[in-house]
């Protein structure tokens, strides 16, 4: 007879799985797994957003702490007309500085693989690798890095993304916006389907800059400022 004293309290319901190695376990385990993986994952953007405050803890030096690199960055792009891939992309694309100083950018393109356009997670991967051009003389590496890399589809997307946004947002004046204000766009982007091949759309190209959609992004934020 079912007990219903046990079934209100939740008593016999299971907490933990019984196995301590992975080949032991149960179906029935693992859909317990599952269910729980499935409900941590929903609270990544959240996650991803309270490190990227960690950011201001990180490498100084520079006249912008990291994270306001990363806005000012997203800020950039925003004001060219991009859209939410890149928005996205753009700001978390140094989001491994903390744990991964000298692979960041794969780490950021790990993350953000499952949930945009190809086209923007292949961009941060490499972006390292773009940047040289500019410092690379300086530091004894090589500043053609990026031309191996001349075969991709994405070649020069990743050149305009680190001319435009990247390299450009170190500008301590600069009017950036502020985190929570990306901050619903990358819950929009990690509420996604992971590796839908409709979202991740190997080999599409989207334009990084928008014209008529930058006008009326600048129209906005006048009559927000007006207002």
């Amino acid at each position: 007879m079912c007990d219903l004293n046990q079934v209100a309290t939740g008593e016999g319901a299971m907490e933990k799985v019984a196995f301590t190695q992975m080949k032991d376990g149960t179906k029935e385990d693992y859909a317990f797994l599952n269910e729980h993986e499935t409900e941590y994952a929903a609270g990544t953007a959240d996650r991803l957003l309270d490190a990227m405050v960690e950011l201001d803890a990180s490498l100084s030096g520079y006249q912008v702490t990291r994270l306001g690199h990363s806005t000012q960055s997203a800020t950039r792009a925003w004001r060219d007309g991009a859209d939410i891939d890149w928005l996205v992309a753009t700001l978390l694309h140094d989001i491994g500085d903390i744990y991964a100083p000298y692979n960041h950018d794969e780490y950021a393109a790990a993350i953000l693989r499952p949930f945009v356009r190809e086209q923007c997670a292949w961009c941060v991967e490499t972006h390292g690798d773009f940047q040289m051009i500019y410092y690379g003389h300086h530091v004894g590496a090589d500043p053609n890095k990026r031309d191996q890399h001349r075969e991709s589809p994405y070649f020069d997307d990743c050149v305009a993304f680190c001319e435009n946004w990247d390299q450009a947002s170190f500008d301590p004046d600069y009017p950036d916006l502020p985190l929570d204000f990306f901050a619903p766009m990358v819950r929009e982007v990690f509420a996604r389907t992971a590796h839908d091949p409709a979202v991740t759309r190997p080999g599409v190209r989207e334009p990084l800059s928008d014209a008529k959609l930058a006008i009326a992004r600048a129209a906005a934020e006048r009559e927000a400022r007006a207002g």
